[in-house]
């Protein structure tokens, strides 16, 4: 299937349901079991400056707006 854009493509698709799950089995998001794409901020969903330690799962500039409401003391 040829299309000038995706969204002609999506539109081609949902009329035709059989080949659109085949389309979504092949083209969808690879699970992953190892890498820093795994962990991502639970609050933002960036992947870098991932901060995993007692469990937060938080990127560093989201800890930084709520280190206080956590419980952390900024010690300066």
């Amino acid at each position: 299937m040829t299309t000038s854009s995706h969204k002609k493509m999506l539109k081609q698709l949902r009329n035709k349901p059989a080949i659109m799950q085949k389309f979504l089995k092949h083209n969808a998001p690879k699970q992953r079991s190892c890498g820093f794409n795994l962990k991502k901020c639970r609050r933002c969903g960036r992947t870098g400056g991932h901060i995993s330690k007692y469990g937060l799962n938080l990127c560093r500039q989201c800890f930084r707006e709520s280190a206080l409401g956590l419980g952390f003391k900024k010690y300066s």
